[in-house]
């Protein structure tokens, strides 16, 4: 897995941060929420490798069934650029569409079986 150091942010700017982590092998996740938002994730990688630049104070954090994930969401354009993951709290993903200079368009994903993991039905 190759990492590399990439910029990121929200939609209106606000948000700003940097993170060392490979973008490929890119992942969604079919669980309730991760469908709804449509987001191609980053393979997982340790907190200690996101930095957030600027607009800390603007990130909202959005928690449901176990509270364990952790989903940011900047609180002025409703962009979600990264969480702390289920299945392993130490562990973040990045939104790859909030990286500078990335189309997720162009990278294959495969699915995270995120629905698996509920202990709510349709959750």
């Amino acid at each position: 897995m190759n990492t590399e150091l990439l910029r990121g942010s929200c939609h209106c700017g606000t948000v700003k941060f940097e993170v060392r982590t490979a973008v490929v092998p890119a992942a969604r996740c079919n669980c309730s929420l991760c469908r709804r938002k449509g987001a191609l994730m980053t393979p997982a990688f340790a907190a200690a490798e996101l930095m957030i630049l600027q607009g800390e104070e603007a990130l909202t954090l959005y928690q449901f069934n176990t509270r364990t994930a952790k989903h940011y969401f900047c609180k002025h354009c409703g962009i979600y650029p990264f969480h702390k993951t289920r299945t392993d709290p130490r562990l973040w993903r990045v939104n790859v569409g909030c990286l500078d200079g990335i189309d997720p368009y162009t990278l294959e994903a495969g699915v995270a079986n995120g629905a698996s993991l509920s202990l709510v039905e349709e959750a």
